[in-house]
């Protein structure tokens, strides 16, 4: 498997220099995700560049993922439409790089951002409308031949397991697939407390379609209300299974990429020691 970092870049990919990459690398990590704003920003002599870089550290090229929002389930179909023509762009500046697959990301009708909750994100016409936007979008990764990597979390459309399956199912492509991210499945206390099972589902459920993960961790937060927070990975009050994770991701797909996310950079030195602590532990070897 290959281990990076959705991190260690001071902004999107017009930030992404020799010395970036070279810290990327001095943190044991083979890539780096590759973040925009604007896919029509990039011409060629600029994915030219990116590609030189990366291939000169021996890098591979990375996910890459779009800084858009939620409006993939927008009510406006004017809104939609333009997140739809985004994501579309995504693809093909996905395959002039030469990277393996794009995220997306189901959306909310919060116009706080994509991974808010809101009361209607579970509706049948919001997921109606998340089917619709990927399948116009799966078309064009179906000629480019890149995978649409599709994250879920509970408080979005695509809430748990079973749910991922469903739109898979309800999509029909060969190009969709799961970017692994169970922390954000973390519904209940029940959940929290075993996280094998939650973890196993996936594997369970959609073992060919698990593209890569995004690694890192949670702890309960002691309360009489319910809250959890994102911790660092094999810390002592951390709670994610990861040896379940990579372990099945192993057997699943030997070749997915693990990119450590949601750190500042002072911290991704200790996750990143984490994850290798618990591929060590499992007998898991990166590329």
């Amino acid at each position: 498997m290959l281990l990076g970092v959705a991190g260690l870049v001071p902004g999107d990919w017009k930030s992404i220099d020799g010395a970036v990459l070279d810290n990327v690398a001095e943190h044991g990590f083979k890539t780096v995700q590759i973040r925009v704003s604007d896919p029509l920003s990039l011409k060629d002599p600029d994915v030219a560049r990116l590609k030189s870089m990366f291939a000169g550290r021996g890098f591979k090229m990375p996910q890459t993922v779009g800084n858009y929002g939620g409006r993939l389930i927008a009510e406006d179909e004017t809104e939609r439409k333009e997140e739809i023509k985004f994501v579309k762009r995504m693809v093909n500046l996905t395959a002039r790089l030469g990277s393996p697959n794009t995220y997306l990301r189901p959306g909310s009708l919060n116009p706080k951002g994509g991974w808010m909750p809101h009361p209607r994100n579970h509706s049948p016409e919001v997921w109606d409308r998340l089917v619709d936007s990927t399948k116009q979008i799966c078309r064009v990764a179906e000629n480019e031949g890149i995978m649409i990597a599709v994250e879920g979390g509970t408080v979005c459309p695509v809430s748990s397991p079973q749910k991922m399956k469903d739109l898979i199912d309800a999509v029909g492509s060969k190009n969709l697939g799961l970017n692994m991210d169970p922390v954000n499945f973390i519904d209940s206390l029940d959940t929290a407390y075993d996280t094998t099972s939650l973890i196993n589902e996936f594997y369970e459920l959609i073992p060919d379609r698990i593209l890569g993960a995004h690694a890192k961790d949670f702890t309960v937060i002691e309360g009489l209300l319910t809250h959890f927070e994102e911790s660092i990975i094999d810390d002592p009050k951390s709670m994610l299974d990861n040896e379940a994770l990579l372990l099945g991701l192993q057997k699943v797909n030997p070749h997915a990429h693990v990119l450590v996310e949601h750190l500042p950079d002072d911290k991704i030195p200790l996750a990143a020691a984490g994850i290798r602590r618990v591929a060590d532990r499992v007998g898991v070897e990166w590329d």
